[in-house]
């Protein structure tokens, strides 16, 4: 029972008086209105405190909150989510049943020396070709033999989509002109309206490295045994990059050392016979035939007459020296001179090096402050010295060396052949665009003296003669390299695994992977 109850039955009952019951509804009505006043005030300051939040209060729910109702809504919300596209579909990529829809004909390829009536067909490849200056896409059917021969596609490296002609021009565009993957890949759409993207481009490029690797072999024995070899550096994002230029071959190489140990792999000072043009650092300084770079000298002497302009004997000295540079090139080019008199004449420069160069030189000065007059000491000694070694008229009685595509070059008496050949690398150090891994500089290593080195093989460097050039090594067996080398009766690179290694894997190993 209940207050309320137990208070009616009292009063019923006669245990409680009137003025008790009164008492009591007095105590309840002043108990009521101290409650409406607390409730009246609760309300003012909520209302207070929502206009200082600006929103309301405890926002009503269109459903009741439930273990069941919570499931339905958010089963509702997957529901409403798009679908997730599938991985191939953010690719962007077709399949191959898609590709040979798109092929605009059809070619069958047999098996060599295989009746037609023998072959059955194995299966259908779509390749990207060049035709008249665009990309058409053509399907190949692939014969298979009765003993298991298939019929090989043209101009195609294994079981690449895209044609050798495609992929030598990505080549020249990214290692010789220097343009970015994104630039190719727009460049081929525009052009030759080619669907190109940059990772397939960079997975070519790695193809087309390991497919030149042995033709990047033979050329390191070819510039091994040649007669004149221009060599130069420069600093890269990875080491350096070196040059050696012949007339058998044209190698660069990327992200080495620049010191004696990689010179000797590559060109061993001990071994060559032949002659040396560079510049007068001291990892050339061990070869038997040098010729110094007289651009480096007349270099330093014109810097001295820029620092110095009202100096007249560093100006006579900058003049005189040309004077003598300009005297030994027409002494090279008279062909009315047979070996010793060039010879002769060559002694008659030498002494007028030391008539230049001896007020100074027999001064045997100390080292002094920086600056000028130093420098002056310094080259004066330099020259002297070089000329004492033979190694400044070295090109007047050295013969031309003939190139493969029978063009005959006189031996220059400057390195600018070889400094050209790193102006690239050395603007793209400056700007960033250099590879930055040594599995990168290596395979540049190799498109790059491949594509450099058919140059003085092609009587035209154009993309035409260089995939015609690349369909003659197909059709005979060997590369335009391996018949000079097989022509001088040179041996060919080891390609056993037991051999020593090759050249570029003991300049730029390839890095294991780490475990794991």
């Amino acid at each position: 029972m209940d207050a309320g109850e137990q208070l009616k039955q009292d009063v019923r009952e006669g245990r409680i008086n009137v003025d008790r019951l009164i008492d009591v509804i007095v105590a309840q009505q002043r108990q009521l209105e101290a409650a409406l006043r607390e409730l009246k005030s609760a309300k003012e300051r909520i209302e207070e405190l929502q206009k200082k939040a600006g929103g309301s209060g405890t926002a009503k729910v269109d459903q009741p909150f439930s273990m069941r109702a919570e499931e339905k809504r958010q089963q509702a919300r997957r529901n409403d989510k798009k679908p997730k596209r599938s991985k191939k579909a953010r690719r962007g990529r077709l399949s191959s049943a898609d590709k040979l829809k798109l092929a605009e004909r059809t070619e069958k390829i047999l098996p060599d020396g295989v009746p037609p009536q023998d072959c059955q067909l194995s299966h259908t490849r779509p390749v990207w070709r060049l035709e008249m200056g665009r990309a058409v896409l053509i399907a190949y059917q692939i014969y298979r033999g009765p003993k298991n021969q298939y019929g090989k596609i043209p101009g195609a490296l294994g079981r690449s989509e895209f044609g050798m002609e495609i992929i030598v021009e990505i080549a020249y565009f990214v290692y010789v002109i220097g343009l970015s993957f994104d630039k190719v890949c727009l460049t081929l759409q525009f052009l030759q309206n080619l669907p190109l993207g940059k990772t397939q481009a960079d997975c070519l490029l790695k193809q087309l490295s390991r497919h030149w690797q042995h033709e990047f072999d033979v050329l390191c024995t070819l510039l091994a045994n040649s007669v004149v070899v221009h060599a130069d550096e420069t600093s890269w994002s990875i080491n350096s990059v070196w040059a050696f230029l012949s007339e058998k071959a044209r190698i660069v190489f990327f992200g080495v050392h620049k010191d004696a140990d990689t010179l000797e792999k590559i060109l061993d000072p001990h071994t060559f016979a032949g002659l040396v043009i560079s510049d007068d650092a001291a990892v050339y300084a061990n070869f038997s035939q040098a010729q110094k770079c007289w651009a480096h000298l007349l270099r330093k002497a014109i810097k001295l007459t820029l620092q110095k302009p009202a100096n007249q004997e560093y100006r006579q000295f900058t003049d005189r020296l040309l004077e003598i540079y300009r005297q030994a090139c027409r002494v090279q080019r008279d062909g009315r001179m047979n070996a010793a008199g060039r010879a002769g004449k060559v002694g008659v420069l030498d002494e007028e090096i030391l008539e230049l160069c001896a007020p100074l030189w027999f001064l045997e000065l100390p080292p002094l402050e920086d600056g000028p007059e130093n420098d002056y000491r310094l080259l004066v000694n330099e020259v002297m010295r070089l000329m004492l070694d033979k190694q400044l008229f070295t090109f007047v009685t050295a013969e031309p060396s003939v190139q493969p595509n029978g063009s005959s070059q006189p031996v220059s008496g400057t390195n600018n052949e070889a400094e050209r050949t790193l102006r690239g690398a050395a603007t793209a150090r400056k700007t960033g665009r250099t590879n930055k891994t040594p599995v990168g500089a290596r395979r540049q290593t190799i498109i790059v003296s491949v594509l450099e080195s058919l140059r003085l093989y092609l009587q035209t460097f154009t993309l035409t003669s260089i995939i015609a050039e690349i369909e003659q090594w197909w059709k005979s067996g060997q590369s335009c390299f391996c018949k000079l080398l097989k022509k001088l009766k040179l041996p060919p690179p080891a390609a056993s695994a037991h051999a020593t290694p090759s050249i570029i894997d003991r300049v730029l190993p390839l890095q294991p992977l780490p475990d794991g």
